[in-house]
């Protein structure tokens, strides 16, 4: 949603906002990676390279807005490579759980849950972790009570998944 029209009181950002109308707070940065569930990978093998992770269905995004979220990689992403197309992380998430195939979460998440890696370090990446409200939001004490506690929580999260 655009808080710059006040489609939303509040945001969750993966990159910083770049709106001077806008108050950020940075977060942390959460770790991303190859995984895939443990019952796909007796089923099908691991895959041991690039490409042989082409043979597998791949999990990832169906539009190009969510490719702009993600840093530059050494591979090209394109939604042809994907076998199921979500732009929903938790619908990709989901996917995985079920184990449809390969695709890229969170670690702490993957770990939690019992999925295991794919490839580790072959497409891992950060991704910046910010809360945004338009600056003139920030005299409500309301939303300003919402953000701080939002905040709060999603750092808590940040700071167990990189111990």
């Amino acid at each position: 949603e655009d808080l710059s029209r006040r489609d939303a009181d509040i945001a969750v950002r993966m990159v910083k906002p770049t709106q001077g109308a806008l108050f950020a707070k940075k977060l942390g940065v959460l770790n991303l990676g190859l995984h895939a569930h443990p019952q796909y990978l007796r089923a099908h093998g691991t895959p041991r390279s690039l490409e042989e992770l082409r043979q597998h269905p791949l999990i990832g995004f169906d539009s190009a807005a969510s490719v702009r979220r993600l840093p530059p990689m050494a591979v090209p992403l394109t939604r042809d490579l994907f076998a199921f197309r979500c732009d929903s992380d938790i619908g990709q998430y989901a996917a995985l759980r079920a184990g449809f195939g390969v695709g890229v979460c969170q670690v702490a998440l993957a770990k939690r849950d019992g999925l295991l890696p794919v490839l580790p370090g072959a497409l891992a990446f950060q991704l910046e972790v910010w809360v945004v409200m338009h600056k003139d939001q920030k005299s409500s004490r309301r939303l300003r009570l919402m953000f701080d506690h939002l905040a709060a929580c999603l750092r808590a999260h940040i700071v167990r998944e990189q111990s």
